[in-house]
């Protein structure tokens, strides 16, 4: 079967779920999330199926899965599609999260009609791009996904986001369509020093090129403008807080968790690969600016009401980590960032939609709304304390083994960078120790008792309302000395997770927990893609030096 589309087969399949969406008639609009989540997982499965026919270990060449046919010949232009580990592993990582991320959306268009059609036809067409732009093996196609993929996320803020969705949605878009007509020159220009002819464009016809050093690093700088501004790095990041916090929970998902890893995919399979010594050139720059994105994200985190905007402002730390891994180019650095990336993505996921559950809850993404909830939603708090370690990075989590792995291997090469990193933990206990003890912890107002004696939280927080009970699904009710004043919505009781919830979060947990203690599989994907790109860049890990001279040895 190594000769199947499996690639091609990947992207397809929710295409088609989109436009069987588009197809259904008026009256069955409401059915449109159950299409979308089955085309999803059949996704899912297949996709499993042609990681299965993946060979791990050396000696299978830089893709796997490949297919190649001529698209526009006359500009050199294939349809060519490819994966190595890392590549496959960031489309298995979109794969399991698009339908999570649709279980998280099933109420988020209650209107339903022609809008929730639109909203989870435009998850299944990102679901399609997102494959795309990491299986792209020809240049020009790469940027046709990278481009793409705008779109839709650009109608699902748009459309579907919160009050300021508008300027969210232009903003991003105004933004990242910029480092795409920049990066678009560069594409050209990379075109003109090649070999040309009907696949000119193929990154392995690309790679090696003899150019002058001007021309490189112009258009080095050409693809890392684009890619720095989708990573997000600072200063090039302030569209994210903007579109995280207006956009829905599962589309905050899919952007910062899997679309923003496009940046430092890039960097990786174009920057360092078709650019090596440019890359050298630029390092010093690029790791200053990768320092700066870790302590700035961090700090700007702990000063956020809003738990949205916080999160982002966390991402924009984490992928300033993940570009220090990248550019330290050790052997350890770099497999840390690839395995970050993946961690990444499911960590923040979880805080997205956690985070969300609880804004549905409590109608507010205010973090100064908030107080006690652990009681009343004990299973919520749990899972977002769960979720808030993993971002932390504590060892026996997911992330912990891959910042570990970027610290040490960066260490290597830049002390001084690694050592100010480090300083991040510290930042990332307080940012989310201190939301969580806001939010789930802390004073808790006493609620009065109504005529018929349940409790109730009246128009001024202390006036008795009836007809709200106090238990949560068909527990016991609670003393109403346990029920905080700011876990309760006027009119209606706060309930923990429901099934549906307690299913995203089931599943988010035990991945971080695998990936957590059992890595190696990830890993052994990873590592034939970092060796490749060591040997493009043509570096080495720095040998160890004692720092003491041995009495007696030669001088």
């Amino acid at each position: 079967m190594s000769d199947f589309p499996w690639l091609t087969t990947l992207g397809v399949i929710p295409l088609v779920g989109a436009v069987v969406i588009g197809l259904l008639p008026k009256g069955s609009t409401r059915n449109s999330r159950v299409v979308a989540l089955a085309f999803s997982l059949i996704t899912l499965v297949v996709g499993v199926v042609a990681a299965l026919q993946f060979k791990t270990g050396g000696g299978h060449g830089q893709f796997q899965l490949t297919e190649t046919h001529s698209w526009i010949p006359q500009f050199g232009v294939s349809y060519a599609v490819g994966v190595d580990g890392m590549a496959l592993t960031l489309i298995l990582m979109s794969l399991v999260l698009v339908p999570i991320a649709l279980i998280a959306a099933w109420n988020d268009v209650p209107d339903g009609g022609r809008r929730e059609q639109g909203y989870f036809a435009l998850i299944l067409v990102v679901e399609t791009f997102m494959i795309g732009v990491f299986a792209a093996t020809d240049v020009f196609l790469f940027y046709v996904f990278f481009e793409a993929m705008l779109v839709p996320i650009y109608f699902l803020i748009g459309l579907y986001g919160g009050a300021r969705r508008q300027y969210a949605a232009v903003k991003f878009l105004l933004f990242s369509l910029l480092g795409g007509l920049i990066m678009l020159v560069a594409v050209i220009a990379l075109y003109q020093q090649g070999p040309g002819g009907d696949h000119g464009f193929l990154v392995g016809e690309l790679t090696g090129l003899h150019m002058s050093e001007g021309t490189e690093r112009l258009l080095f700088v050409g693809f890392f403008f684009a890619f720095a501004i989708k990573a997000p790095m600072w200063p090039v990041h302030t569209w994210l807080p903007d579109a995280a916090t207006e956009a829905k929970p599962a589309v905050a998902v899919l952007l910062v968790a899997v679309l923003d890893k496009v940046g430092t995919f890039g960097m990786i399979r174009f920057c360092l690969q078709l650019f090596p010594d440019a890359s050298k050139w630029a390092t010093p720059v690029v790791i200053i600016l990768a320092v700066i994105s870790i302590i700035y994200g961090a700090i700007a985190a702990i000063g956020q009401n809003d738990m949205m905007r916080l999160i982002a402002y966390t991402s924009v730390s984490h992928f300033g980590l993940i570009v220090l891994g990248i550019f330290a180019v050790t052997q350890t650095s770099m497999i840390g960032s690839q395995l970050y990336m993946i961690n990444h993505g499911f960590t923040t996921a979880a805080l997205f939609l956690f985070v969300g559950f609880l804004i549905i809850r409590g109608k507010s993404k205010n973090i100064t709304d908030y107080g006690g909830w652990q009681r009343t939603t004990p299973i919520l708090g749990g899972v977002f304390l769960t979720a808030g370690l993993s971002a932390l990075s504590l060892p026996g989590l997911n992330s912990f083994v891959s910042e570990f792995l970027v610290l040490v291997g960066s260490f290597q090469r830049y002390p001084v960078a690694a050592g100010i990193a480090v300083v991040v933990v510290v930042l990332a206990a307080l940012y989310i120790l201190l939301m969580y003890k806001n939010v789930f912890t802390g004073p808790k107002q006493a609620l009065a008792a109504g005529p018929d004696g349940t409790l109730a939280l009246g128009a001024d927080g202390l006036r008795p309302k009836t007809g709200i009970t106090t238990t949560l699904f068909d527990e016991p009710e609670i003393e109403k000395d346990d029920v905080p004043a700011e876990a309760r919505v006027r009119g209606s009781a706060i309930q923990d997770l429901n099934a549906r919830e307690r299913l995203v979060a089931g599943v988010l947990i035990a991945i971080m927990l695998v990936l957590g203690f059992f890595p190696k599989p990830a890993l052994d994907l990873l590592r034939p893609a970092v060796d490749s790109t060591l040997q493009h860049v043509h570096v080495h890990d720095p040998a160890p030096h004692a720092g003491v001279t041995i009495e007696g040895s030669s001088k």
